[in-house]
């Protein structure tokens, strides 16, 4: 999708029935609104389109003002074995884009029957620079690169053209061994990437989570957190045409909060919940995350440890992405910083404590 939508200005993805893809394919995990529900929350989709043909249709594509159809490289056909496409490709109305690697529903269901634990990644930092994984040396720079790549274009704007959220970097060095380790943990922050980074009078809220499988209930999730945020922005008067008129003045209007998205490592849910848990690595919950329009994610950590400091992680994150200009006596104009925390096992969502900046 985010390929799909580099290709124009904007974008439109029809979903199919669960009825078609059974006819089709077989059985589907997820729902149609289920699946619809995912398709609204990423950030490059203009409009999701319910119970599109399997295949696809001029008069279709031509009745939502569609010039084009994008498609993977692979192959895709229906159940009497035809081209899926082969009338939109007739009329040379059809686009095709790289199919992303490694990436794959089957993949993950085939991790899940088998319990398979190859998927982890010790260090994604470690992973990105080429000194871990699997091949050659050369190979492994190249896959790192290939990563680096793919969370830099997930990290793009709704245009999938411009920068668009922070990507760093939690990395957690041991001191010592069994209690002493325990008690001495520390680590520092590392930017990847940059983004817009936040805007005056933004309320910074940090959540952090697993987000394993990234689905509706992790969507819905990061919906409520950002609904809460602009409840309590509309009672300070965010929606104002005042101060509308005055965010307007000086460019594009943006929202009350900026929400920087914590994501913990395989190693942590691991001793969280055991067994081949996460079924998704870290680079693969990470790029979910980043996609999703619904957090407004405007920071990504990756790699946070369950000793990490969370008094201290968002204050110097969300310093360090300020402009040179805006130094830490500057966030008088940035609101109390919210921290909420979902996703640990038999632990409810709950807000931990409120800091005030000075």
């Amino acid at each position: 999708m985010v390929q799909a939508r580099q290709l124009g200005d904007e974008l439109y993805v029809g979903v199919h029935s669960d009825e078609a893809i059974l006819e089709n394919k077989g059985p589907t995990v997820m729902t149609l609104q289920e699946r619809l529900l995912a398709v609204d929350a990423c950030r490059w989709v203009t409009k999701s389109i319910p119970f599109a043909p399997y295949v696809t249709q001029l008069d279709w594509i031509s009745h939502y003002g569609c010039k084009y159809v994008v498609h993977g490289d692979d192959i895709t056909s229906d159940s009497s074995g035809e081209d899926c496409y082969r009338f939109v490709k007739a009329a040379n109305r059809f686009k095709v884009v790289k199919r992303t690697p490694s990436i794959s529903t089957t993949d993950l269901v085939g991790r899940m029957l088998l319990c398979t634990r190859g998927h982890f990644i010790k260090s994604l930092e470690k992973v990105l620079a080429g000194e871990e994984g699997h091949g050659t040396e050369a190979e492994r720079k190249a896959t790192g690169e290939a990563m680096k790549e793919r969370i830099k274009l997930y990290a793009t704007d709704e245009t999938a053209k411009n920068p668009g959220a922070d990507v760093w970097f939690w990395s957690e060095k041991d001191r010592g061994a069994g209690a002493e380790r325990e008690k001495n943990r520390a680590g520092f922050f590392k930017k990847l990437f940059d983004g817009k980074g936040p805007k005056p009078g933004q309320r910074v809220v940090y959540v952090d989570g697993g987000f394993d499988l990234f689905s509706s209930g992790h969507i819905e999730f990061l919906r409520l957190v950002t609904r809460a945020e602009e409840d309590l922005a509309k009672k300070d008067g965010w929606y104002s045409d005042q101060a509308v008129h005055e965010r307007g003045g000086k460019g594009v209007d943006y929202g009350p909060v900026f929400v920087v998205a914590g994501v913990h490592n395989d190693e942590v849910i691991n001793s969280w919940k055991g067994v081949n848990y996460p079924i998704m690595n870290i680079f693969e919950r990470g790029l979910c995350v980043l996609q999703c329009r619904v957090s407004l994610v405007g920071l990504l950590c990756l790699g946070i440890g369950s000793h990490m400091s969370s008094t201290s992680m968002p204050l110097s994150l969300v310093r360090h992405s300020l402009p040179q200009s805006r130094t830490l006596p500057l966030f008088r104009g940035v609101h109390p910083m919210l921290f909420i925390t979902a996703q640990r096992p038999s632990c409810p969502i709950q807000t931990m404590f409120i800091l005030h900046p000075r």
